[in-house]
């Protein structure tokens, strides 16, 4: 009876119900929500969901296509030619600028005319029940129109072919045509009247500007502005993990580039150029609120009269926060330690390996996993990189730094904690104190791999005694990158100098799909597209906590290994080329990224 109740009050509701993709205290909430919708948007309960409750859209919405009988356009299994983007573009662009923006904001795609039926207009759109559909049509003078269901991440890659977005700062300076400064004007001495005044000229402000939204928009995790000799900055971008030249600023003083980026951030003095500095800028970039971490350090020019400065800017974009465990790419036993582990009332769980390898990502995954209302979660990171709802994430500054911060969190209450880096002794005891006192810690710390994490903290002064019974699990994580799915290559012989290198046997890939790298326009010639996560996930079993108790003068490094093998445990090797085996990369990737066992 209820359940008929409920589908003759929304149809939209009972059957994602009845999938069990909501529950009913949110089906209830979300039915209430749209009864009272204060604003009078008539809202289906489907935009509710996603809107108010953060619900995946496509996942809503492919139910609500199904309910209704929309077509869906798979791009997974249907690629658009040219010509038919180059049709869309010329429908778009012919339009006026009501329908446009219609079009954008709404993400609808006059997608083509009916082969059969020459006058009807087949329109795709991310919620096929938006009321501004009818408007996009009309605008196009369809007589007649069909509209079919689109993922919204497909959308997305069609609209940025055929309307890219304008990098509005970077126009502006190819609209100036002022030069910044002249030979002329050049003194053998830094003047900052002269640097006030190329700072002041509207170019070298938009060239920053333009920098940070580019920056955002290629997905680059850093952006480096490089001075160098004869007035020349170069400005390069990290994606996926790899530098690439974006912008070569001549005719300007790499001082007067430095000061710019000083004067767009916060706690950074542009007249000091002697010391390293630490700043921040947050700006909003295509609706979204994306902050920037400045690092500024002083280096050393050929040219004596300059004081040249490396700057490097961190993109700190929270759409990337991962908090599904399984798109942190842990397989097999990995993934079955790491959820027993983080799973556990107390211990500690340390992640490993060099700047930039994803661990504050791996982490912060773990951290939502557990995150409920039920416990107090607090973090003490120098910065704070991103921001993790249902957290207290602790803010360090002049008045409260890193180490006051570690010391007074055990008198907080806290169940879980996060301490951003065990950089010394004091704080590595203190989270060794936590895990050991009944809270669940998690932190990170820089080695090779999760056996020399041990040894280093060995050597930090810990205890045996403590580091065997305070950790729960150690991770070492690096990041490779991922082949481009639209030109790799299958391998039909294999390179057998390299593989017997590597110790690899050539008999054990041939059962296996693997690829390499060839490059195409997609992934700028480079054959490969986006990153993933290798991990040796080392548990600590009562075997190699035996271990580690039974230490000397030094930690037995390779007794771990060798316990850890038995226990079933991959080397990042092994755990990469299982990737390669898998056809997500390549072979040669994984060796020029992870060391010999």
């Amino acid at each position: 009876m209820i359940e008929t109740n409920l589908e003759m009050t929304d149809k939209i509701g009972y059957l994602l119900f009845k999938k069990g993709i909501i529950d009913s205290a949110t089906l209830e909430k979300a039915i209430n929500a749209k009864n009272s919708d204060k604003h009078k948007l008539k809202r289906n309960l489907a935009q509710i969901l996603v809107e108010d409750f953060n619900y995946e859209h496509d996942t809503i919405f492919r139910e609500v296509a199904i309910l209704y009988a929309f077509r869906e356009l798979d791009m997974e299994s249907y690629e658009i030619p040219d010509e038919r983007l180059e049709s869309i573009k010329k429908m778009v662009e012919e339009t006026t600028d009501e329908v446009k923006e219609i079009i954008i904001r709404h993400k609808i795609i006059p997608f083509m005319y009916d082969e059969r039926i020459k006058d009807k207009l087949i329109i795709a759109a991310i919620d096929p029940t938006d009321r501004n559909i009818p408007k996009v049509a009309f605008g196009l003078n369809a007589n007649k129109y069909e509209v079919i269901f689109i993922k919204k991440t497909d959308y997305e890659k069609i609209i940025e072919r055929i309307i890219p977005p304008e990098n509005i700062y970077l126009k502006a300076i190819e609209d100036d045509e002022e030069h910044l400064v002249s030979e002329d004007d050049r003194e053998a001495e830094l003047d900052e009247d002269e640097l006030d005044a190329e700072i002041n000229k509207s170019a070298l402000i938009n060239l920053v500007e333009g920098a940070l939204l580019e920056a955002v928009r290629k997905g680059s995790s850093d952006i480096h502005f490089i001075p160098c000799s004869g007035h020349r900055t170069e400005i390069y971008m990290r994606v996926d993990g790899t530098l690439r030249l974006w912008h070569v600023q001549d005719n300007t003083l790499p001082e007067a580039v430095a000061a710019v980026v000083k004067d767009r951030g916060k706690g950074m003095d542009r007249f000091e150029r002697e010391r390293a500095q630490d700043g921040f800028i947050q700006r909003e970039i295509d609706g979204f609120v994306i902050r920037f971490r400045v690092s500024v350090l002083p280096m050393v020019g050929t040219e004596l009269k300059n004081k040249f400065e490396s700057v490097v800017i961190r993109i700190l974009d929270d759409r990337k926060v991962i908090k599904d465990l399984d798109k942190l790419g842990l397989t097999g036993i990995a993934r079955q330690n790491f959820v027993k582990a983080i799973n556990q009332p107390q211990g500690m769980v340390i992640l490993t390996g060099p700047t930039g390898s994803g661990k504050s990502t791996t982490l912060v995954a773990a951290l939502y996993q557990v995150i409920n209302p039920e416990v107090n979660v607090l973090t003490v990171e120098d910065p704070v990189e991103y921001v993790i709802e249902g957290a207290r994430q602790l803010k360090i500054g002049y008045r409260m730094g890193f180490e006051q911060a570690i010391r007074s969190i055990l008198r907080h209450d806290p169940d879980i904690v996060l301490v951003g880096e065990m950089r010394d002794k004091e704080t590595a005891e203190t989270a060794i104190k936590l895990a050991n006192t009944g809270h669940l810690t998690f932190s990170t710390l820089h080695t090779n791999d999760a056996p020399s994490a041990v040894a280093r903290l060995f050597k930090m002064g810990i205890e045996p005694f403590l580091i065997a019974y305070a950790i729960n699990l150690i991770v070492a994580q690096r990041l490779i990158r991922r082949l481009c799915n639209k030109c790799k290559k299958k391998v039909s012989n294999f390179d057998e100098e390299l593989m017997k290198a590597a110790g690899l046997k050539i008999a054990d890939w041939k059962g296996h799909e693997v690829y390499r790298a060839a490059g195409c326009d997609d992934c700028n010639g480079s054959g490969y597209k986006g990153r993933m996560a290798i991990h040796e996930a080392l548990y600590f079993t009562k075997e190699i906590r035996h271990i580690i108790v039974r230490s000397g003068a030094e930690v037995d490094e390779d007794s771990i290994r060798q316990q850890a093998v038995k226990d079933g445990t991959l080397s990042l090797r092994e755990s990469g080329l299982d990737k390669a085996k898998e056809g997500l990369t390549s072979i040669e990737e994984v060796l020029s990224s992870t060391m010999e066992d």
